[in-house]
């Protein structure tokens, strides 16, 4: 098909989201290469990441693009090419979270260096979803809901709480410092471990590199923050399960993890190969589905419009410090950066996205559970 076929298509279809090819609002794009419109065409998301990354267009604001994108239901109209289909079958057919590959992609996304994560995120080092009720700045809002978690938890001086997914030991230090418990927390990056044992050294915390698959011990509650993205459709139910084995009969388990409004099986494409590989954001179906015969949903809590406004928190973070990043990562890992950080932004506020924290008991809390916002 002729190339400016190709450009009256794309040019049509953006038209219906009020965005206009090389048209003067920030959220416009700028089409610096006439490839442009085959590959969009023909490979979805996948494509308008990748041709971003190329350099072939460029857009002011890229969260109100992909935000304007999502409500006018853009991304369900494109066709999509062999290797799209090829990716998508693979991931229904093969476990991309079984042990050893869960490791592996831990590290190509949480081992490319501490320092990109230090300066972009908050001083704790939380890379989930502020809570910004009451917040006037990122370190305030990630206090916030580290704070709303152990608040959820009813945690005492003296528990021993399991955290699954533990990061940099975020939560494990806050809870430690102000609510007095032990926590032991593992994860499979061993960058974020090595930081996470340094930043915890004084306090009873544990860290490990550790799948969460193979705690066997039991704790008053247990935890995960931001780790039921990577856990993959075909472990729900022995995430489910693990965090059952190891939680004490009268204790509390708390999930807090990005959703999508409608079951997915195979996950967005950039972002699996860019970003999170095999990372499959879960359905409320998926997850409740994965809990049956296993816990009580005591409380279900959605703040996703929170995580737009941590996402530009990161993004201006990023911005901000990039000279001292650019020897290191390269202009093309900056406008992959850029782009991840947009374009999820916009997702949230296009509430394509959602943000849950479950509250769930094994045998449900006699009288009730009292919610906590």
């Amino acid at each position: 098909m002729k190339s400016a076929s190709l450009q009256q298509q794309v040019t049509a279809m953006l038209a219906t989201a009020n965005i206009k090819v090389n048209g003067p609002d920030p959220w416009d794009l700028q089409v610096h290469d006439d490839r442009f419109y085959k590959r969009v065409l023909s490979q979805g998301s996948l494509g308008l990441g990748e041709a971003y990354m190329d350099g072939w267009w460029d857009c002011t604001r890229i969260d109100e693009f992909v935000n304007k994108v999502m409500r006018a239901d853009l991304y369900r109209r494109t066709r999509f090419g062999w290797r799209t289909v090829l990716e998508v079958l693979l991931a229904k057919a093969l476990n991309l979270q079984a042990r050893g590959r869960a490791a592996r992609n831990a590290q190509r996304h949480y081992d490319i260096g501490n320092g990109l994560y230090q300066r972009m995120l908050d001083k704790r080092l939380v890379y989930s979803c502020a809570y910004w009720k009451e917040a006037d700045n990122l370190d305030q809002a990630q206090e916030h809901k580290l704070d709303l978690v152990c608040r959820k938890l009813r945690l005492q001086p003296g528990q021993r709480v399991l955290d699954i997914g533990c990061g940099w030991g975020s939560f494990a230090r806050y809870a430690a410092e102000r609510y007095g418990v032990e926590v032991v927390g593992v994860t499979v990056s061993r960058e974020q471990a090595a930081l996470a044992r340094e930043l915890c050294k004084g306090l009873p915390i544990e860290i490990r590199l550790q799948d969460y698959r193979d705690v066997r011990e039991q704790f008053d509650h247990v935890v995960s923050i931001g780790m039921a993205e990577h856990v993959g459709l075909r472990n729900h139910r022995t995430y489910m399960q693990t965090a059952a084995r190891c939680l004490k009969d009268d204790g509390l388990f708390l999930l807090h993890t990005i959703g999508v409004n409608f079951s997915k099986t195979a996950p967005d494409l950039f972002i699996d190969r860019y970003i999170f590989p095999n990372c499959l954001i879960p359905s409320l179906r998926q997850l409740t589905g994965a809990m049956e015969h296993i816990f009580v949903v005591e409380d279900l809590h959605n703040f996703g419009p929170d995580y737009d406004r941590t996402l530009m928190a990161w993004h201006h973070n990023f911005i901000q410090h990039w000279p001292a990043l650019q020897g290191e990562y390269g202009e093309r890992f900056y406008r992959m950066w850029n782009y991840y950080l947009l374009s999820s932004a916009g997702s949230f506020r296009a509430r394509n996205n959602q943000l849950w924290q479950f509250v769930l008991s094994k045998k449900g809390i006699p009288g009730g559970y009292e919610a906590v916002r």
